[in-house]
């Protein structure tokens, strides 16, 4: 199985190339936010007001990083579930969101918005928190401070593993792995 590189922010073509069950190693920079600053987002975008940072093209990781230990960078930084957001991604991917990376199913309207924008979602594996913040090279706060480990932070990452779940084509991982169940 090849493992595709895929430099952040992620590129149209980068976008393009990617179907469900490839896995990846991304470099570069991406956000994370969880429940609570997505509620902010969202309901930041309904009132008309932009969050306090650009979407456009942005890769959001679906964790709360713990607080870094002595002399680390920073502490676990495990996936959690990315049902937990979907009443907020269709909002977040009409302004330009290309790219999700939590743990478990999307909803149908969330899988359908991905279609209509272009924009895909990875998973990358849960309770392997600690061993993921390994791939984590710097961590700078962005927004919503008073949200503790759920503020925004920007990450810069390097070869961060993932797999690609669902595609701009439909394509959807775990359907496809119950499929194939059914036919053994």
């Amino acid at each position: 199985m090849k493992i595709k590189r895929i430099a952040l922010p992620v590129s149209a073509k980068d976008i393009r190339s990617l179907r469900c069950g490839d896995s990846v190693l991304l470099t570069g920079a991406l956000l994370t936010a969880r429940d609570a600053s997505h509620k902010r987002m969202a309901e930041a975008l309904a009132r008309g007001v932009e969050p306090p940072f650009d979407l456009d093209g942005q890769t959001i990781y679906y964790t709360g990083p713990t607080p870094a230990r002595p002399g680390r960078i920073i502490g676990s930084a495990g996936p959690t579930t990315g049902s937990r957001m979907d009443k907020y991604t269709p909002i977040l991917l009409e302004q330009g969101l290309k790219c999700m990376i939590g743990k478990g199913r999307r909803s149908a309207e969330v899988r359908q918005e991905m279609l209509k924008h272009r924009a895909v979602y990875l998973a990358a594996t849960g309770g392997a928190g600690a061993l993921l913040s390994r791939s984590i090279k710097r961590i700078d706060p962005v927004a919503y401070p008073e949200l503790g480990t759920e503020a925004v932070f920007r990450l810069e990452v390097e070869d961060f593993p993932a797999v690609v779940i669902n595609d701009i084509y439909g394509g959807d991982l775990y359907e496809m792995g119950k499929a194939a169940y059914r036919k053994r």
